[in-house]
């Protein structure tokens, strides 16, 4: 049968598909909307297990508040490109903002089960997958909630490439909070103090530190006391980057945050900290092999 111009314009507004797989839709199943969106979905699907075991390591991250509840996310894709697109960010946003609408959420599984207008969220990334032609998915989230006398600081780097969150107390000024977001987005603490530190990460550097000086032929024949008050200066030192009070303030590199913190009378409850793709080992493509294989 012949597909006129409306019904193919009415399908594409009603799944986002791209306007040839709409009309080849449309022509599989006689016209019939109902049936080509479904169609599409399962084409979808067909396309989403097709990429299951590609790399996904590109993408952004997200940050959003309301109120007491804030909500980090990093939804992956497998080239920066398609992070610019607005499909895969109008999906990056349905995300935050559908957990954020169900906080109680824990797992990537219940998130992608959550209804996102008339539909999943889940059925969202498969409709996307369709369209944009990448593996995306959302890699993690988490749910963060503060009391009522702390205030949100958050910051995004490069449009998503970097998010950090950060809750603070003890003052209501936003930009200390956003400073902190900052620091923790620009200097990558693991914590927030040495008192957070647990004693296994700090006893397995001192145990690296221990070797190290036993090894420094220019200590041989130090006494002992001299040397583990060299290690315990090292290990002082080599901790220090760990924790958010003990690095330099980024904006000022004459204090360290705790001397920030101390002179705005606040101090960081809590933070998290999302780079995209990190972890992830990424595909290298060796371009030169590759043409030299077209060639063959």
């Amino acid at each position: 049968m012949a597909i006129t111009a409306a019904q193919v314009k009415e399908l594409r507004e009603l799944t986002g598909a791209g306007m040839m797989d709409c009309k080849k839709a449309l022509v599989d199943c006689e016209g019939d909307i109902k049936k080509a969106t479904d169609w599409l979905r399962e084409k979808g699907i067909s396309k989403a297990a097709k990429k299951e075991g590609r790399t996904a390591a590109d993408g952004l991250s997200k940050v959003i508040v309301s109120g007491d509840t804030a909500v980090i996310a990093e939804i992956n894709s497998e080239t920066d490109f398609v992070a610019k697109n607005d499909k895969f960010l109008g999906l990056l946003d349905l995300t935050v903002n559908t957990i954020l609408a169900n906080p109680a959420v824990k797992t990537v599984e219940e998130v992608l089960a959550l209804k996102a207008g008339e539909d999943t969220l889940n059925n969202a990334f498969i409709n996307a997958i369709a369209i944009i032609g990448e593996k995306i998915q959302l890699r993690r989230f988490e749910v963060v909630a503060k009391q009522s006398d702390e205030i949100f600081g958050t910051y995004m780097h490069n449009g998503g490439t970097i998010s950090a969150l950060a809750v603070v107390k003890g003052t209501e000024d936003a930009q200390v909070a956003k400073d902190m977001a900052m620091q923790v987005a620009s200097m990558s603490p693991s914590y927030v103090s040495r008192n957070e530190m647990p004693q296994d990460i700090i006893e397995h550097e001192r145990t690296i530190q221990t070797e190290l000086v036993k090894s420094d032929e220019s200590l041989a024949g130090k006494p002992d006391k001299v040397k583990a008050g060299i290690v315990e200066g090292r290990l002082s030192k080599s901790l220090q980057d760990m924790c958010l009070v003990d690095q330099i303030y980024f904006k000022n590199q004459d204090i360290k945050c705790a001397e920030f913190l101390k002179e705005n009378h606040a101090e960081v409850v809590k933070f998290v900290k999302y780079k995209v793709g990190e972890g992830i080992e990424k595909k290298q493509d060796d371009f030169a092999a590759e043409v030299a294989a077209m060639a063959k």
